[in-house]
């Protein structure tokens, strides 16, 4: 039969709040029932609360040839999640080229600076710039020769080498030289090519 008095509902809920304190047994069932409760609470909230946290699988941490590890945490397909940016212990070094180790200079590389500078002021009257250039073509790579065939002859102001070629830096597959001539001083450019010894670049200094 329904309770329909407040005096009758107090009383149910005196006995109620009375029960656990009848004995330590009932003590003891409350609370661990109280927390049974708090820790299916804890666990069912954060899920509902972020039902995709459980979809983010992990990537295992790899560890690289030089001995940095990286690790990362990738989305799952279709989560809408942005995958997090890799992230590594340490830093991963910089790979710099070393420079072109030093070497003597090849005679083949002077002497070809050489015939190339006697080729250069090699330009008498009434000489075309293709009868110039030419000259050159057996002596210059063939991504240089498109640049000498702008040249006028008529604007060089050497007619004559005056100096033997002089190094100024080598390594095993290029040479910088300077030649002196009675006009300017010639700065070569020679390089290694499949084909043998090549000038591939050239300023004066008047």
């Amino acid at each position: 039969m329904p309770i329909r008095t407040n005096r009758g509902r107090a009383a149910v809920y005196r006995k109620l709040w009375a029960w656990p304190l009848r004995s330590p047994r009932h003590l003891m069932v409350v609370v661990f029932c109280l927390a049974v409760l708090a820790i299916a609470v804890g666990f069912v909230v954060p899920q509902a609360a972020n039902p995709l946290a459980g979809n983010v699988p992990r990537v295992p941490a790899v560890t690289l040839s030089n001995g940095v590890v990286v690790s990362r945490t990738t989305a799952a397909p279709g989560a809408g999640a942005q995958a997090a940016a890799p992230t590594s212990t340490s830093l991963v070094p910089r790979v710099t080229l070393p420079p072109p180790s030093p070497a003597a200079p090849a005679p083949e590389a002077l002497a070809v600076a050489e015939a190339w500078a006697r080729a250069w002021v090699n330009h008498p009257a009434g000489m075309t710039s293709e009868e110039w250039t030419a000259q050159l073509v057996p002596l210059t790579t063939e991504e240089f020769l498109p640049q000498l065939r702008t040249v006028d002859p008529a604007n060089i102001p050497s007619t004559v080498v005056t100096g033997k070629a002089e190094v100024i830096t080598s390594s095993a597959s290029a040479v910088d030289v300077k030649i002196a001539t009675d006009g300017a001083e010639l700065r070569l450019t020679v390089i290694a090519t499949d084909a043998g010894w090549r000038v591939s670049a050239y300023n004066r200094a008047d």
